[in-house]
């Protein structure tokens, strides 16, 4: 069995860019990847402006007779150009707007008393008082958002700051998913003796539509290889990325690691992690004169298959196709981050594979662990902010700091 270290660096080794690029409304842009740097036309903002109401002033009219009392020689709203700033006046201002040429600073309006068309002046401010000067957030020419970001809605009012109304991107990856078990079915069928609800189906897709994947859903494959195999054939000609869950373990009912190996090959299959041990990597041949222009640039569709147990699907999903399919998008920097948090537990009984236990911030900042880390009980990951990475061969003792990813870094 590999590490989970050396498996995640097999599998990111064989990951890049998948080709296909195209331009899309700065609005529909959210989860997208870009394909070319995001440049700024222009400074941010684009001229000095006022961070307060109140008055903007020359601060020598204050300093050279000690006037305090200055008559009001303008008004200006956010949005309205004004006019140079008469010496000996002030200027009622509000925030946002532009600051008049030969305004140095401004005074809130707090500390001021207006009367009339005057204003009595109770501070004495130095240059550049709240004023934002043009510029201070983005220079004309910076590179604000750098080709391999993932655009999130900050990123987007980034971008719609320096007036981008379209962005350039990386086609979405095109995603393949199928499950396998005589024993699934649906929600709102029968459920039948010896059979199960397909939770594996909703979390597994709604994984992948996060990550902003195209998704073809084959649905629920019979347990026989023939069909395992027709359906490989077939989702490998349109898609970058095949995924399986269920069938990849060594049971004689477990059709998916042979029918992979039939169609294409297998470069690995077993991990020393807990739960999710049985993970598969590989690629399927694909008909080059079938496949679409964007998946013909190469001769094969990478596969991954997921165990079919819902947690370790969760967890090996997370882990391992999420960086992956990351990469495959355009993303470079795709590793979660993962926080130092002292155990409020005691798990006495260490295993022999590295184990990703499920576990929640408590109040008092510690972590607490869900009491049953079985690889089928799906609540765990609902109760769980996250997963403890607990080496191999490690108990934990209550008070020590674990190493614990956050699932707010997993799921984004």
């Amino acid at each position: 069995m590999l590490s989970t270290a050396e498996a995640l660096a097999t599998l990111l080794s064989a990951a890049s860019p998948i080709p296909g690029t195209e331009s899309i409304p700065t609005l529909d842009a959210l989860n997208r990847v870009l394909s070319v740097d995001v440049t700024s036309p222009l400074d941010v903002p684009p001229m000095n402006t006022s961070s307060m109401d109140g008055y903007a002033i020359r601060t020598e009219d204050l300093a050279t007779d000690g006037k305090r009392r200055l008559p009001i020689s303008q008004r200006i709203p956010a949005g309205h150009a004004p006019e140079p700033l008469k010496p000996g006046t002030a200027a009622r201002i509000f925030t946002g707007a532009t600051v008049p040429p030969g305004a140095d600073a401004i005074v809130m309006q707090e500390q001021t008393e207006a009367t009339g068309n005057e204003v009595t002046i109770l501070h004495s401010p130095a240059p550049g008082e709240w004023i934002t000067a043009q510029g201070a957030d983005i220079r004309s020419g910076s590179t604000i958002l750098p080709a391999g970001t993932r655009l999130t809605p900050q990123a987007l009012g980034l971008a719609a700051s320096v007036g981008c109304a379209e962005l350039n991107v990386r086609r979405r990856v095109k995603v393949a998913v199928f499950f396998t078990g005589d024993e699934l079915t649906m929600p709102g069928e029968p459920l039948k003796l010896g059979a199960i609800y397909n939770s594996n189906r909703f979390t597994l897709r709604g994984l992948l539509e996060k990550l902003g994947c195209e998704v073809t859903d084959y649905g629920i494959v019979p347990d026989k290889l023939d069909a395992t195999r027709a359906t490989l054939r077939e989702a490998a000609q349109a898609h970058d990325l095949i995924l399986t869950c269920g069938g990849v373990s060594v049971g004689e009912e477990d059709h998916v690691k042979p029918a992979v190996e039939a169609e294409g090959r297998l470069s690995m299959w077993q991990i020393a992690m807990k739960p999710g041990k049985p993970l598969a990597f590989g690629a399927v041949r694909r008909a080059a004169q079938q496949a679409d222009a964007a998946a013909s640039a190469s001769a094969e569709t990478f596969f991954i298959g997921l165990p079919g147990n819902p947690v370790s699907s969760f967890a090996t999903f997370l882990l391992f196709v999420r960086p992956f399919v990351l990469l495959l998008a355009g993303m470079q920097t795709v590793a979660p981050r993962a926080l130092s948090l002292r155990a409020d537990f005691t798990q006495k009984k260490a295993d022999r594979r590295n184990e990703f236990l499920r576990a929640r911030i408590n109040p008092a900042g510690g972590l607490d662990l869900f009491p049953n880390q079985s690889s089928a009980v799906l609540t765990s990951t609902v109760w769980g902010d996250g997963l403890i990475d607990n080496p191999p061969n490690h108990a934990i003792s209550v008070g020590e700091t674990v190493r614990f990813i956050p699932f707010s870094e997993l799921l984004n």
